[in-house]
């Protein structure tokens, strides 16, 4: 029973997406637009379905409701330190496509979020997949401001002026802690690795309307309560070291108290071993695909994987091998 398994994700048309998740990685979600992805996820605002095996049909969160082992040790004991149930992963893994600019946005961290009663911050992790040459995002504030003086922009429409804007390129990582205020620009193209959370408070949205025909609510207050007001050091990509063994090789992307990300480039074209791995670090891990495909095997089984595809592998499993010419993304507890 302790094997991995494919995943479905739940689908979300938020007005600012775009059609790319499906034409790009074969979705088939009849949403128009489609604007994320939840890839992995137990949040009950969009939770991912078991899409193989024993389990398919179920929603992930039942299974772990049944089996918390496969968790493992670690994202229990960040679940229960936030009074979670066991049930829930600390994580949620996206895939986001920007047509046009998402709203100007903060959101909260743990301790705001346990003083009242909201779950989980939420700390999130881009990798940029592709980006249009004009793509930016806003990466907290060009300068130190009160809360009065950001109040004032917003009200004003003047808040642009105020963000500090960064252009973006493929491949680019960026981490956002909770508090920054931040935003994903139009023509990007994202994996989002965050906390389990969709705590959201919307600061600014150019004045847009909803499906409703009426402004989109906006939460200023909550977003001045929690946002960190001093002017934001601009990010600098990190450095990235490649670590090569025969048929694959793997870099550090993120590592933080939440996640750890990792990039794995599987190429096994020139080998007749396959790329064996291994679980047994006391915690599950994703392996989401963002380019290319192959087969991956567990068990005596072997099953083909495409760009977009998504594996839940269980807290101590069964091992796996990887053979083809891919890019994924790890993702640990």
């Amino acid at each position: 029973m302790n094997k991995p398994f494919f995943l479905r994700p739940a689908g979300k048309d938020y007005l600012w997406g775009g059609n790319r998740l499906n034409d790009d990685f074969s979705k088939g979600i009849d949403m128009e637009p489609l604007a994320e992805t939840w890839e992995c996820s137990t949040h009950p605002d969009g939770p991912s379905m078991v899409a193989s095996g024993v389990f398919a049909g179920r929603e992930l969160r039942s299974v772990l409701h049944e089996y918390p082992a496969y968790l493992g040790t670690h994202p229990r004991k960040v679940l229960q330190s936030h009074g979670l149930s066991d049930d829930q992963l600390p994580i949620l893994v996206k895939l986001i496509d920007a047509r046009k600019d998402l709203s100007i946005q903060v959101h909260p961290d743990d301790a705001y979020a346990a003083e009242h009663g909201l779950g989980l911050g939420k700390t999130e992790m881009w990798y940029v997949l592709d980006a249009s040459r004009d793509a930016k995002l806003v990466y907290g504030l060009n300068r130190d401001m009160s809360k009065e003086e950001l109040c004032k922009a917003v009200e004003d429409g003047t808040v642009g002026k105020c963000l500090q804007k960064v252009p973006i390129r493929k491949d680019d990582v960026f981490y956002i802690p909770a508090g920054t205020i931040h935003a994903i620009g139009a023509g990007a193209l994202v994996a989002e690795i965050q906390e389990s959370s969709n705590l959201t408070y919307r600061l600014y949205d150019y004045g847009r309307l909803g499906k409703d025909k009426k402004p989109r609510e906006l939460h200023v207050e909550q977003a001045l309560a929690v946002a960190d007001l001093r002017e934001k050091e601009r990010p600098t990509q990190p450095m990235r070291v490649l670590k090569y063994r025969r048929g694959c090789a793997t870099e550090l992307l993120c590592r933080c108290e939440y996640f750890m990300v990792e990039r794995v480039l599987l190429n096994t074209e020139r080998c007749r071993e396959l790329v064996a791995y291994k679980s047994g670090s006391g915690s599950f891990a994703v392996l989401l695909c963002v380019d290319g495909c192959g087969m991956i095997g567990w068990g005596g089984e072997n099953h083909p994987f495409f760009k977009g595809d998504c594996v839940f592998v269980p807290a101590d499993s069964t091992d796996c091998v990887l053979h083809g010419r891919a890019q994924l993304l790890k993702v640990g507890g």
